[in-house]
């Protein structure tokens, strides 16, 4: 498995990794799969100023992706980024999360970025496990904060915990 950057011809493969998640679980509280165009621009607007990476094996078949975007728009947050990471289903478990996040936090460390950020529901039912805040864990990130029933899917409610990592 190659660890690459994404181009924007890359956004309907992305895109298919990314809709059962909507569709299915709570890991994402996104309700609709946006359109192709919408998630062209996303991918776009990331490129911009941050790091869009995928997992791609030799036949060119993306099997997960990993990026950073802004944390939040004032200047003072600059050095900080919010980091996100899915893989398809049938890839988990088998150290392609791990190897995207490693080399994204390379790509963002080499860029001057110290403060990364990911935004994770917490529970556990039919829609959601524990897969990725243990994720986050196993990868360094620490627990800094939970919103209470912050979140709504499925007719569930679910608590969403920031994880924090200091990478320099």
């Amino acid at each position: 498995m190659n660890i690459t950057g994404v181009t924007l011809d890359d956004a309907q493969a992305i895109l298919d990794i990314y809709a059962p998640y909507i569709l299915e679980t709570a890991v994402t509280f996104e309700y609709d799969v946006p359109a192709l165009d919408e998630f062209t621009s996303r991918i776009e607007d990331a490129l911009k100023k941050h790091v869009y990476l995928k997992a791609v094996d030799d036949d060119g078949v993306i099997h997960g992706f990993a990026f950073a975007h802004a944390f939040r728009s004032r200047r003072a947050y600059d050095h900080c980024v919010e980091v996100t990471i899915y893989i398809r289903k049938d890839d988990r478990r088998k150290g392609l999360g791990e190897a995207l996040y490693s080399e994204l936090e390379r790509q963002l460390s080499a860029k001057g970025y110290t403060n990364l950020y990911a935004c994770v529901a917490i529970g556990q039912d039919e829609y959601l496990t524990d897969a990725s805040p243990c994720f986050h864990r196993k990868m360094g990130y620490k627990e800094v904060g939970t919103f209470s029933k912050c979140g709504k899917k499925f007719g569930h409610v679910y608590d969403m915990v920031w994880f924090e990592k200091i990478i320099e």
